[in-house]
């Protein structure tokens, strides 16, 4: 990860613990969820498609497949390129967030969003992916 991807991290997630600590979202039975970051960098002059894709259509989806959004977020200043969104999502577990994307991926709507989205090419170049657990002493579980 970039300098900007971690540090970048670490503000994500203190922006977001008002909304995490009010989320009536499952939690494991430990009560922790299970978090991931990912930091997508869009293909030159698609950001702004790729943000529609998310507002219109990605968002959605992954609510229906039980993704709970945390945060979007795009680079205000410092080593963060302007082609740069960064999002958090939180899961009871690890088995439900790899049922919940193997299920989004799978949906016909998405199938139908992502290529419709990607008739004059694709938006996405490259994607970063980091799972996280909270620590004992988070805010944020």
């Amino acid at each position: 990860m970039s300098n900007f991807g971690a540090g970048f991290a670490m503000l994500s997630l203190a922006a977001c613990v008002a909304l995490s600590m009010s989320s009536s979202h499952a939690k494991a039975a430990d009560g922790e969820r299970f978090f991931e970051m990912r930091t997508y960098y869009a293909a030159p002059g698609k950001l702004e498609a790729m943000h529609a894709r998310f507002r219109d259509h990605t968002n959605k989806l992954f609510v229906k497949h039980g993704m709970q959004l945390i945060g979007y977020w795009v680079p205000a200043e410092g080593n963060g390129t302007p082609n740069t969104m960064v999002y958090i999502l939180a899961y009871p577990s690890k088995e439900a967030r790899d049922k919940a994307w193997k299920d989004f991926v799978a949906d016909p709507d998405w199938v139908k969003a992502k290529a419709a989205s990607e008739v004059n090419g694709k938006l996405v170049d490259k994607v970063d992916i980091l799972f996280m657990k909270p620590t004992d002493y988070s805010p944020i579980k």
